[in-house]
């Protein structure tokens, strides 16, 4: 799969999560294990997509296909890892929440443009 493809892919999980952190209800026990099992089954899969896209991107990167600078990838990892945990336990205000989505969402669209 090529970094267009799981910068679309990516983008889709982005929106399902805003959804899921707008709709959701804050979890009874935060250390509930049957919620944390959940958490995990659905989540596990994007943070491999997520890691492999860094990579792939990164690469992209050393060999000046595209013209975002590394940390912006490496920052958007983290975020989107970030934004992954918000959306299940509902653990922070929704203007931050809304930042990080924001700031992850800018860097795929830009990804998107570079690689038309």
């Amino acid at each position: 799969m090529n970094v267009k493809e799981q910068t679309k892919i990516l983008k889709v999980h982005l929106h399902s999560l805003k959804q899921k952190f707008e709709k959701g209800e804050k979890p009874e026990n935060p250390k509930d294990k049957a919620l944390f099992s959940q958490v995990k089954k659905e989540t596990t899969p994007v943070f491999q997509l997520l890691e492999q896209w860094e990579r792939d991107v990164l690469q992209l990167i050393k060999t000046r296909k595209v013209n975002i600078h590394p940390q912006q990838i490496i920052s958007t990892r983290e975020n989107m890892e970030l934004l992954l945990m918000h959306s299940y336990y509902l653990d922070v205000r929704r203007k931050r929440y809304m930042e990080l989505n924001h700031s992850v969402l800018y860097i795929f669209d830009q990804l998107q443009t570079e690689l038309d």
